[in-house]
């Protein structure tokens, strides 16, 4: 450095803004070799004199300081090494000055605001490459360092190669290990370039045990993740892995916990861990383990996909330990590789459900009269429809279905040849008891649904909702029925009704209305009280001829409303019909009766929307939700067997599920109900079915989904009774309902 670089220096050290208190600049300048002595009286500053110090000055020096010119900016040169502490007779002086260097290490640290400290000066020289970036520099000053120490120095150092935001020897590592080439790693290669790479593995082996004579990324990624295997391995570690494992195996797990369940590096730590999985050969391992020794690794994905592979194979082997198969998953779903692998997982666990019921139920299913079928199907028996539901929706979100083809089929052929058919069988043989007469005693009709639910809330001049949501059978109503308890807070209760048949949206629809009389003309359209009941302008005018206050609207219609234009249209009306159409819109299309498992997941999504609309913006307090119908789904392809032929018949209804007709017809494998239950004496309109869950041979596609039968599935309407509760009171909490959630999520 020359005295024109130092003057610029000097300059603008005494051109920086006084602190609080003080009046002016004195600097301090040690040349410890001397090497400016014979020219420093050429030295001409613009705003500081200078004083040249000697050891024999010192009080002259202070005279002058504090006696003579106590305004003016002064630079005190000594030729000399800085005197220690004790024998420096202007140390007072000193202490509230500034002190100058020109050997660049000395400069930075001046400039960072480090005092005289030999140690630390060696640390800055050995980064004199670093440092002559300005950009680096910038980055390095920027990290703002309370206390320097050589680990500080080291640290930052490192953290600015690695263009990190903050000092962190953690997040250096990170950074190195997420590049995809771990040899040829651009950061590593501007530590050997500027930094120091010993220092790198020095802070790897004091921080988490990593020594080795020619150490490498590659290495360090291997230590890492088999130190992590072996802190939650409960089994014995291969031989050939032992060697990588670290000393400090808790500060291992600790990183690599942040690195996996970072927002910024987890899918960086996937594609290292796919790697090294690899690499280590650890699917050859995980065969000779049990699945209860490495139920809590979770450092490769090669263990979920062990336990997904072996579960699969012993609910196919029926190796009925039920309880054990849940408790692995519960403890897989907080793990990190838990939602690559959530549909697989889920789909097991639906399927662990549905064998466990079917287990208990084959055992149950035997001849009860129709009310107990219903109290049975209601309490237990739903639940297998439920199990196969939730099945198919993680099913039908794999990405490899190859992988649970075999566990689908079993759940298929349980579900349909195991549950649906013995039931189907042994309701249709209980409703033989009825001898066409469609009544079951003990239970309220759909066609009475208005008078046992709607019109007590009419005397008592209450308001009350009414959302009918088309094909919502009952074993979906109760999931929402759970999810409505648990989001909302007020009291939340379901029963059921015995459906009107055919188990179809026209006449479902009638029965739910207020009526005197429900009937059906020639060309099998329904009236209620010779009004048409097809369109909501006609429920409409029928719900008006019982309450002007009433009004029946779309969901469509309602959900779109904003707030003021709800409290318009409701307004001043104590009876709403709202209908949804989501489920049957879906499933009876043959196009998207696949989807139709989708489409209960969006209606419930809906559902809750429009309940939390109505409370929130027309402050609902009593809200029904039931159905016109329900419905039978099964995935699997028809068999013939599943079919009934029932030949021409001239004037008649007919549908997959049953048929309408004056005449009586003598049908091999079916049922047949008068419909006087509902049309009232003197009709001569009979009601065929087939027996169990059979359809009739109709042309067309789409025999999937289908409703209008008698099944339990198709005819048991539920009816969930909400009441809001907007008190704070704590005297006037609800207590909630018990809730069995049906998703393992």
């Amino acid at each position: 450095m020359d005295l024109t670089q130092i003057k610029t220096l000097l300059e603008d050290t005494f051109n920086k803004e006084l602190s609080e208190g003080k009046k002016r600049h004195i600097v301090f300048w040690y040349d410890d070799d001397g090497e400016f002595k014979e020219n420093i009286d050429t030295l001409d500053l613009e705003n500081a004199k200078v004083l040249k110090l000697s050891k024999n000055n010192y009080f002259y020096v202070k005279y002058q300081l504090e006696k003579v010119d106590t305004e003016s900016n002064y630079l005190l040169y000594a030729p000399f090494p800085k005197p220690q502490s004790k024998e420096n007779y202007l140390l007072d002086v000193l202490k509230y000055s500034i002190e100058f260097f020109t050997d660049k290490a000395s400069v930075i640290m001046g400039d960072l605001g480090i005092g005289d400290n030999d140690a630390l000066k060696n640390t800055f020289r050995n980064y004199m490459k670093f440092f002559n970036n300005k950009d680096r520099y910038k980055i390095f000053k920027g990290y703002e360092i309370e206390r320097y120490t050589e680990e500080t120095v080291d640290v930052a150092v490192l953290s600015a190669l690695c263009r990190l935001p903050y000092p962190d020897f953690d997040e250096v590592l990170r950074v190195l290990l997420t590049e995809e080439d771990l040899e040829n790693n651009k950061y590593l290669g501007a530590i050997e370039k500027f930094g120091r790479l010993d220092v790198l593995w020095k802070y790897a082996d004091k921080y988490y045990g990593y020594s080795d004579k020619e150490p490498t990324l590659e290495k360090l990624a291997v230590f890492m993740l088999v130190t992590n295997v072996a802190y939650c391995l409960n089994g014995e570690l291969p031989d050939t892995w032992r060697k990588y494992v670290s000393s400090r195996k808790t500060d291992c797990v600790v990183f690599l916990s942040n690195f996996m369940n970072h927002s910024l590096y987890f899918a960086a730590y996937d594609r290292l861990a796919y790697s090294m999985e690899w690499k280590l050969k650890v699917h050859e391992y995980i065969d000779k383990w049990e699945i209860e020794e490495y139920i809590n690794c979770d450092t490769f994905k090669a263990f979920d996909e062990a336990i997904i592979k072996k579960l699969k194979e012993q609910l196919i082997s029926d190796i009925g330990e039920f309880e054990r198969y849940r408790d692995i998953i519960q403890a897989r779903r907080t793990k990190h590789w838990y939602n690559l692998f959530k549909s697989e997982y889920e789909c097991i666990y639906w399927a662990i459900e549905l064998f466990d019921c079917w287990k208990d139920v084959s055992q149950d299913i035997r001849q009860y009269t129709p009310l107990e079928f219903i109290k049975k199907y209601a309490e237990q028996y739903y639940k297998l429809d439920t199990a196969y539901r939730k099945f198919y929706i993680s099913f039908d979100r794999l990405q490899n279905k190859e992988l649970l083809m075999e566990l689908r089929d079993k759940v298929e052929n349980t579900y349909v040849n195991g549950y649906l058919n013995s039931l189907s069988i042994k309701w249709s043989d209980s409703l033989e008891t009825l001898n066409g007469n469609w009544t079951i005693p003990g239970m309220i009709m759909q066609k009475d649904f208005y008078n046992a639910y709607i019109k007590p809330f009419k005397n008592r001049r209450e308001r009350v909702f009414v959302i009918i949501s088309d094909a919502l059978r009952y074993e979906v109503a109760k999931e929402f029925c759970d999810l409505l308890n648990k989001e909302r807070k007020g009291s939340t209760e379901i029963v059921y009704m015995q459906g009107c048949i055919p188990s179809s949206t026209r006449l479902g629809m009638a029965s739910l209305l207020p009526h005197k009389a429900i009937t059906i003309d020639e060309d099998y359209k329904v009236y209620v009280d010779s009004i048409s009941s097809e369109g909501t302008d006609n429920r409409n005018k029928i719900l008006n001829n019982y309450s002007q206050e009433s009004i029946a609207v779309q969901f469509t219609d309602v959900i779109d409303m904003k707030r003021d234009d709800m409290r318009k249209t409701f307004g001043g009306k104590e009876l709403i019909y709202i209908y949804h159409n989501t489920i049957d819109a879906r499933g009876d299309n043959n196009k998207t009766e696949r989807e139709v498992f989708d489409a209960v997941e969006e209606a419930f999504k809906e559902l809750m929307l429009l309940i939390n609309n109505l409370v929130n913006n027309v402050t609902a307090t009593n809200i029904i939700i039931t159905a016109d119908h329900g419905f039978i789904y099964k995935r699997g392809n028809l068999m013939e067997s599943d079919k009934i032929s029932k030949g021409s018949i001239e004037d008649a209804y007919e549908n997959r599920r049953f048929v309408l007709s004056t005449k009586t017809l003598e049908l091999d494998g079916t049922l047949t109900f008068d419909m006087e239950y509902l049309l009232g004496p003197g009709t001569s309109l009979k009601y065929i079915s087939p027996r169990g869950v059979n359809r009739f041979k109709v042309q067309g596609t789409g025999a999937n989904y289908v409703h209008g039968g008698t099944s339990l599935q198709e005819i048991l309407i539920p009816v969930i009774k909400f009441k809001n509760d907007r008190s704070k009171d704590s005297k006037n909490e609800v207590t909630k309902v018990d809730v069995k959630l049906t998703s393992i999520t």
